[in-house]
């Protein structure tokens, strides 16, 4: 078994790496008024070229801008569209550290009027990646269905949409204009960071969106997995579309868990994209079986290497795990990657840039020994 010569990689990784101290501090400068929009670009520009050669520097085919020119990996893009704008959440979260729970009301997302969007959103971000890179540069961009999880039905405008469907219909349409424009600029390996499905298979959230948002848990699947093959429908043929799973990734801590169960059929089938990033790095993520609804030629990368601890997995280990994987999905349609990213917030997760570099070399290490 050889290589893969198109993305997902056999090594590959989710996205975000650590922010530099000095980019860090560019954006506090930015926010204080002390520095120019203009000086802050060039501290994002010249942090990205070391971030892809890093990423180059271990062995990674895939290279992303380490997600530098946003604080959030997901509000950066969502509060871009026309008349979205941060609101109270109805729901409560927990957020689950190794060293004890948090309990948070995250902000949700209300959109007050019709969806539009108004410029390019993460378009220059990829042309300026593509520029820097001989390997694959894949662009991220948060999974459409934030914009309705938190709030439901209560957090769209009424007036703006009466039918829920024509608020779906026009969310996929925003979305697939800047998929339309990014296809444009060169980009052909887009993922799509999705954190809904994985929350569906916890059951204390399961409770929390019957409760707080009036949707049945059941059906919802199903829903958001008409409005991502409605957001995608149009890709070029050659655009590789993966999906992310994640259960939370903010400073190493995480809001849900559960095994894929509740959501396999519907995720592996109804959705149209060719690979999933899964995020099996602990117990929280459940059992390998929810894999035996994987359809063949769909990819799995197993998310088996942890971004939220500094402790280096072992290749032993990790062979391990990829042949219990292989025990319901074939070898051929695996690959391997950190669970998360390394930083989906600007403050990035309890783990140094060393770790982070052992981690992804692991990774590319690992990959080439299993797969040749």
């Amino acid at each position: 078994m050889t290589e893969r010569s198109t993305p997902p990689y056999r090594a590959d990784h989710v996205g975000s790496l650590l922010r530099p101290a000095k980019l860090r501090e560019a954006r506090d400068a930015k926010q204080r008024g002390a520095i120019s929009s203009a000086e802050l670009t060039k501290a994002e520009d010249a942090a990205i070229r070391a971030a892809v050669k890093l990423q180059e520097d271990v062995g990674l085919k895939s290279v992303t801008d380490g997600e530098f020119r946003r604080t959030q990996w997901h509000l950066d893009f969502l509060t871009q569209f026309a008349n979205v704008t941060l609101v109270p959440s109805k729901l409560q979260m927990r957020f689950h550290t190794h060293e004890g729970d948090i309990e948070v009301a995250p902000p949700t997302l209300h959109v007050a009027g019709k969806l539009a969007r108004p410029r390019g959103i993460f378009v220059d971000h990829f042309k300026f990646v593509k520029s820097v890179t001989r390997a694959t540069p894949k662009q991220t961009i948060p999974s459409p269905t934030i914009l309705h999880f938190r709030g439901g039905r209560d957090a769209i405008d009424r007036a703006a949409y009466p039918d829920m469907a024509e608020f779906f219909s026009d969310l996929a349409r925003v979305y697939a204009e800047e998929i339309d424009d990014l296809a444009k600029a060169g980009c052909r390996y887009l993922q799509i960071d999705e954190t809904n499905f994985a929350y569906l298979c916890d059951p204390t959230m399961r409770e929390q969106v019957r409760k707080n948002i009036g949707e049945d848990p059941d059906t919802l699947p199903r829903t958001y997995a008409a409005l991502l093959n409605a957001t995608i429908a149009k890709r070029p043929k050659d655009m590789v579309v993966a999906m992310h799973i994640c259960r939370g990734n903010n400073q190493s801590a995480w809001l849900a868990e559960g095994g894929y169960d509740p959501v396999a059929e519907v995720l592996f089938n109804e959705i149209n994209v060719d690979a999933y990033f899964l995020e099996y790095d602990s117990p929280r993520a459940g059992d390998f079986k929810p894999l035996r609804f994987v359809p063949k030629g769909k990819m799995i990368v197993l998310g088996l290497v942890t971004t939220k601890l500094p402790a280096l997995e072992t290749k032993d280990e990790l062979k391990r795990r990829i042949a219990e994987a292989a025990k319901y999905v074939p070898l051929e349609q695996l690959a391997l990657s950190p669970q998360c990213g390394f930083s989906s917030t600007i403050e990035g997760n309890k783990v140094s840039v060393e770790d982070e570099i052992a981690k992804l070399r692991v990774v590319v290490e690992t990959a080439r020994e299993v797969w040749g």
